[in-house]
C-alpha cells in the first residue's frame, strides 16, 4: 500500500513539472467580470502551469499593440517570447444590457477566450460564451457556472495544438516598389474583387477589426496556400478565406511569363450604423 501510495505521488509530481506553461491575460480588466477569470485561472492551474498574473500583465503591457484582441502573428510572437510561454490566453468579458423583440429586455453576460501559440503567433481557438440573466448578478452568475465548459474546450485546444510554419520557397515575395526587381512586375489581381462578409456575430458585438491573409498564387493563377497573419475571432478569418478562395486570380507575370508570387492582403471591417428613419 505504501509502495502505491508512493507511486501515486511520484506520478502526480512527474505530471505537475510536466505540464505546459501558460498564461493567462486580461487585457482589459475595466470592462470584465473579475470573479470569471479568476475561477478559469484556478481550474486551468490544475492542468497547466499558470504564469504569475503580475509578471504576464507587465510583460504583456511592455509590447506596444494597437488592439490586444486583433494581433498580427509577429505581434502574437512578440508577446509569447516576451512573456516566456509557448501558449498564451486572452480573455475579454463583459455585461451588456441587450433588447428584445419578444419580450423584456435582458443582460448578456459573456466572455471570449483566444487561444494563440506563441512560436507561430497563430490563433489556435476562438471561443465565445453567452448567457442570459435578468440583471446583471443573475448574468454574471450564470456565466461563471460555465467556466468548466469553457475551461475543457481551452484545455483540448492547448493539448491537440500542433504548431507549424511551411511557407514554400517557390513563391516569391512582392518586392519594394522602387526596386529592381520590381521592374516589369505585375503582381497576382483578382479578375472581379469579392468583399469579404461582415458576419452577423461581428455586428452583434460590434466589432472593429483588421485582418490579414497571406495567400500563395500559383503561375496558373490557382490558390496553393492561405494564412491567416493577422486574427480577431467573430467568423472574420473564415469570411475572408472564403472570399480570397472565392476569386479567380490573374497570376503575378514578369516580361511575358506567369510565375508563382506570395501577396499579403488586408481587410478591414467595422459595423456602420444604420440611419433611423426620420
Amino acid at each position: 500500500m505504501r509502495s502505491i501510495t508512493l507511486l501515486i505521488g511520484i506520478l502526480i509530481l512527474v505530471s505537475v513539472s510536466t505540464a505546459q506553461r501558460i498564461a493567462i491575460l486580461h487585457p482589459a480588466p475595466e470592462q470584465s467580470i473579475p470573479k470569471f477569470t479568476s475561477e478559469l485561472r484556478s481550474r486551468l492551474s490544475d492542468r497547466f502551469k499558470i504564469l504569475d498574473d503580475s509578471l504576464a500583465d507587465s510583460a504583456f503591457r511592455s509590447v506596444s499593440v494597437a488592439d490586444p484582441y486583433n494581433l498580427s502573428t509577429a505581434e502574437a510572437r512578440q508577446v509569447g517570447e516576451v512573456i516566456g510561454v509557448e501558449n498564451f490566453v486572452l480573455i475579454r468579458s463583459a455585461i451588456q444590457r441587450r433588447a428584445s423583440l419578444d419580450g423584456p429586455a435582458y443582460f448578456e453576460a459573456y466572455a471570449v477566450a483566444y487561444v494563440a501559440n506563441s512560436r507561430a503567433g497563430s490563433l489556435i481557438l476562438w471561443y465565445l460564451e453567452s448567457v442570459r440573466g435578468a440583471n446583471e448578478n443573475e448574468a454574471a452568475a450564470k456565466l461563471i457556472d460555465a467556466v468548466p465548459k469553457v475551461v475543457a474546450i481551452i484545455e483540448m485546444a492547448l493539448k491537440g495544438n500542433r504548431f507549424s510554419i511551411i511557407r514554400d520557397p517557390k513563391f516569391l515575395e512582392v518586392p519594394p516598389e522602387n526596386s529592381s526587381l520590381a521592374k516589369g512586375l505585375r503582381t497576382p489581381v483578382p479578375y472581379r474583387r469579392i468583399k469579404p462578409e461582415y458576419t452577423d456575430l461581428a455586428s452583434n458585438y460590434s466589432v472593429r477589426a483588421t485582418i490579414d491573409i497571406e495567400v500563395d498564387v500559383e503561375a496558373d493563377g490557382s490558390i496553393a496556400r492561405t494564412s491567416i497573419e493577422r486574427w480577431a475571432g467573430f467568423g472574420l478569418e473564415e469570411s475572408v478565406e472564403k472570399a480570397v478562395r472565392s476569386m479567380n486570380w490573374r497570376p503575378a507575370e514578369r516580361d511575358g511569363k506567369t510565375l508563382p508570387m506570395r501577396i499579403l492582403l488586408r481587410y478591414n471591417f467595422t459595423k456602420i450604423e444604420k440611419d433611423e428613419a426620420p
